[in-house]
């Protein structure tokens, strides 16, 4: 076997941080022909005939142009030793190439560099989520039907230039301008979406009614196709993907709208991901992950409801959709919009600083509001009731004539538990966690270990007897059904899926989320126990629960009242007048004198006292930072701020952790993330197997970066 003067740079796909570097190998001859940037490999890495899967990054000639300095290392036995390390040896040699199609493209490979790098975590993992697995077969039939399809030109548009947009609401309810020039001026813009249905042409039997959000984004979608560029469009689930997607039936060409995301089998996802790599624009739809998805001519990014927590990454490095699409349009250098019935802190603090500009429909309309607090009610019983007497009323009246949409905060028949006797909260014997009941008649049982209850005896006065603490959907149809009799009630929650309902009367009890989308809107909407949703403990909220009811208040038919039960004050004022941004903008007011974020960023690190000391003496000669902590940390815990960089992740037992909160300024940001990934780095390389053990100790070091939920 001969080798090429040619040098193949590799990342190995591994979570070890000391690995997430290039390699350098050589080229074989009999591999230059399909050895392109962006393919997977195989390469050995060590000893004992250990192959290691990667990519190729780049192909380096050393005859003509040295390798970057800083970037190449030499590899354990002198396998990828870099040109520019003093390494005169023999590099080793690729050991094969797995596919010759380009996988991972330069646009998406350099994002995941700058997304790690940022949150001192490995760009393999991020890479992970960009391209998907294999499907040999998929491959091998995009493979010979690109043989024979004629080539797209690049610089047309594929979208049928001449197709009317929906005469509905939509960029309508927008200054006449904004449509042409957010794609072509390549804006960053917050749009507040126009809370309305639209009803999309079809048969009574077939149309689907989507929120005008979804409009919206399409006719943006369509612009940039138009324009000859691509656009990427992200949702938090599924029951928004699918309103998105039926109003892109309506605009666009099937064929240019490609959907990737988690809920696809592997084949589809796959097939989807390669026709990407054709080359033409295209309307790419998904959930968090799309946002990686390689697009070909990017000009938009839009993001519905970017406060959803379903945006947080839950793998290893943890980097929340927003962040990555704010890094990415500046690489691509694009138009990025945020639309949302509310407006999450993050985004009105970009608003603040100017980065991002406020778009408002051009006339005030929005849903008819009325927090009960607001009404006078001189029973104190009556006030204190979980559906108050005028929210009674408006639905008895509205279930006439329609569906009635009731909102409660919790899943289940009875998702909470305590003692008759003393008030205590019920806790399982075995595990401790808390009791629920899944109906009237039904043994309580734990929600952590299902184990059921039976006999079951307070632990802190030795009573027999339990009471429901709080009610679910369950048990909420059940009281409903009984006061009004005859009526229709569905259930719609995370046992329960309905995702649209018809015009008939009828009781829709749904937790928040979950609310199905009604063809004609509802007739009326009674937002529960928002008292209970704000008990919380989280810094978030507030904000979580004004999305949370304005997201089902904007299911409202014209005209319809929408009931908040039982919540005043400053959230309550918000959701009356439909004003998101006075709100977002005292809680980032409050968040700046308290140095919470986003006014700052924050980082978690935990591990051992010696570890987390370690680091944070690292940190010591950056000016502008403070320090939380280390306070003792449980290792099995689901606290936050316990995701692992470059590690497994897993719960372990071991010595004793603590956990130290790190603040500091945006412009410091890569300065932290670089010293933290130095820790990381040292404190994984410092491992030593145990003798006699089969295996090394996992790492006890971990950082997670901008965890929304660590304060």
């Amino acid at each position: 076997m001969t080798r090429t003067g040619l040098i193949a740079r590799v990342l190995i796909d591994s979570p070890l941080p000391q690995l997430d570097h290039l390699f350098d190998y050589a080229i074989p001859d009999e591999l230059v022909s399909i050895a392109r940037p962006g393919v997977r490999v195989r390469v050995p890495l060590r000893s004992a005939n250990r192959v290691a899967d990667g990519y190729l990054i780049e192909l380096i000639d050393p005859n003509t142009v040295a390798p970057p300095r800083g970037e190449s290392a030499t590899t354990l036995d002198g396998a990828g030793a870099g040109a520019d390390t003093g390494f005169s040896g023999t590099l080793s040699p690729v050991d094969s190439i797995v596919s010759a199609v380009p996988v991972l493209t330069d646009p998406v490979w350099q994002l995941a560099r700058r997304l790690a790098d940022r949150a001192a975590g490995n760009a393999s993992d991020i890479i992970r989520l960009a391209v998907p697995p294999r499907a040999v077969r998929v491959e091998k039939a995009w493979l010979a039907a690109s043989a024979v399809r004629a080539p797209v030109p690049t610089t047309a548009p594929t979208a049928d230039s001449d197709a009317v947009l929906l005469a509905e609401p939509g960029f309508a309810e927008y200054p006449p301008e904004t449509l042409g020039t957010i794609v072509a001026e390549r804006l960053r813009v917050h749009i507040a979406a126009v809370p309305h249905l639209v009803r999309l042409p079809g048969a009574e039997d077939t149309g689907s009614t989507v929120g005008t959000w979804a409009i919206t984004m399409a006719e943006l979608a369509v612009s940039a196709l138009r324009q000859g560029k691509s656009s990427i469009l992200v949702t938090p689930d599924f029951r928004d993907q699918d309103q998105l997607q039926a109003a892109l039936a309506m605009l666009a060409p099937a064929d240019d709208v490609v959907r990737v995301d988690a809920r696809q089998a592997n084949p589809d996802r796959y097939r989807g991901f390669l026709s990407l790599l054709e080359g033409r624009p295209r309307i790419i739809v998904g959930n968090r992950s799309a946002v990686y998805a390689p697009a070909h001519e990017l000009g938009l990014i839009v993001i519905w409801d970017d406060g959803d927590p379903l945006y947080g990454e839950q793998l290893s490095p943890y980097v929340h959709a927003r962040d990555a699409a704010l890094i990415r349009r500046e690489a691509a250098d694009c138009a990025l919009v945020f639309i949302g019935h509310s407006r999450s802190v993050e985004t009105e603090r970009l608003i603040e600083i100017g980065w991002l500009r406020a778009v408002h429909p051009t006339r005030d309309s929005h849903p008819r509001v009325i927090p009960t607090t607001f009404q006078a009610e001189p029973d104190a019983q009556a006030r204190a009731a979980r559906i108050p007497s005028a929210a009674w009323l408006a639905a008895k009246e509205a279930v006439r004539t329609g569906p009635v949409l009731v909102q409660v905060a919790s899943p289940g028949y009875a998702p909470m538990l305590a003692c008759r006797a003393c008030g205590q909260s019920a806790r399982c014997t075995r595990c401790q966690g808390p009791l629920a009941q899944a109906s009237a008649n039904a043994t309580p049982a734990c929600r952590w270990c299902g184990h059921l209850a039976a006999g079951w005896r307070c632990s802190h006065c030795e009573a027999t007897q339990l009471r429901v603490v709080t009610v679910g959907t369950g048990r909420t149809a059940e009281e409903l059904g009984r006061a009004f009799p005859g009526s229709r009630v569905i259930v719609a929650d995370g046992d329960h899926t309905v995702q649209t309902i018809g015009p008939e009367p009828a009781l829709v009890i749904a937790t928040r989320g979950a609310e199905p989308i009604p063809r004609n809107g509802y007739s009326a909407i009674l937002l529960l126990d928002g008292e209970r949703m704000l008990a919380r403990e989280s810094l978030r909220v507030g904000e979580d629960c004004l999305r949370w009811w304005a997201n089902a208040a904007a299911l409202a038919a014209p005209g319809a009242s929408v009931l908040l039960a039982g919540v005043g004050g400053a959230l309550a004022h918000a959701l009356n007048t439909w004003q998101p941004g006075p709100y977002a903008a005292a809680e980032l007011a409050d968040r700046r004198q308290l140095r919470f974020p986003p006014a700052v960023r924050v980082a978690s690190v935990t591990g051992t006292s010696a570890e987390v000391e370690t680091a944070l003496e690292s940190l010591a000669d950056l000016p502008g930072l403070d320090v939380l902590g280390p306070v003792a940390h449980e290792p099995g815990s689901a606290a936050p701020g316990t995701g692992q960089s470059g590690g497994t992740g897993h719960a372990r037992s071991g010595p004793a952790l603590v956990r130290a909160i790190v603040r500091f300024g945006y412009p410091l940001g890569d300065e932290v993330a670089r010293t933290l990934k130095a820790a990381i780095v040292r404190n994984a390389a410092s491992r030593r197997k145990p003798k006699g053990a089969a295996f090394r100790p996992a790492p006890t070091l971990r950082v997670r970066f901008d965890d929304p939920e660590l304060l």
